[in-house]
């Protein structure tokens, strides 16, 4: 299918062929909620950990009668019931990743971004090279575009003046094509290719 490319000052630049097999597939909300919950939980630290009674510097020595008490016949001050004692069945620190097939992978990837062209949500742009990186200039041309929640993504490289005008915008990122994934596309309201963008992307999903 075609795309028509814009420069960032919105004026027409030509058009461009979209892959079928990548941009004009049907929704799978399924596919796109494993990607997007795998990704989530790779990216989760896992460091949370609480003290065990064997991580616990207390006296171990019995206190009290054995008889005559009136309470229970403890023989140690770590026990999880004491105030100061250990935790039971606390967290441990460990890995909350899990794998998910590179097929599903890719698909995901691919409804991602079918799913920005079919609800008018994606632009392709000719380049997002700017002469100076300057914040002002670039909030200039995404008012030209109607931008104001947007993920752009370039080829293998971002330009640095781009990503140094793009610091201080709230609500729009910038990735190079090899960091295009499904949970940035989808909580961004926009999705900006350019052509380079395109042909890596391309190159990937084939």
């Amino acid at each position: 299918m075609k795309a028509d490319v814009l420069t960032l000052e919105a004026k027409k630049a030509g058009n461009v062929d979209l892959d079928d097999a990548i941009y004009g597939l049907d929704a799978r909300a399924d596919i796109l909620h494993r990607v997007v919950n795998w990704q989530l939980a790779k990216r989760r630290a896992g460091t949370h950990a609480v003290k065990f009674r064997s991580d616990i510097a207390r006296t171990g020595k019995k206190y009290g009668n054995q008889k005559g008490g009136g309470g229970a016949r403890h023989g140690n001050r770590r026990s999880n019931i004491f105030i100061g004692g250990g935790r039971a069945f606390g967290p441990i620190p460990r890995d909350h990743g899990f794998s998910l097939p590179k097929k599903i992978r890719a698909l995901g990837l691919k409804t991602a971004l079918s799913s920005k062209l079919a609800g008018g949500k994606l632009i392709v742009v000719d380049s997002i090279e700017l002469s100076e990186g300057k914040t002002k200039l670039l909030v200039e041309k995404l008012g030209k575009l109607g931008l104001s929640n947007a993920l752009f993504i370039d080829g293998a490289e971002v330009n640095e003046n781009f990503k140094l005008a793009l610091a201080n915008i709230p609500n729009v990122d910038v990735l190079p094509s090899q960091g295009a994934n499904v949970y940035d596309i989808l909580r961004r309201d926009t999705l900006v290719l350019t052509k380079e963008a395109i042909a890596k992307l391309g190159e990937r999903l084939k």
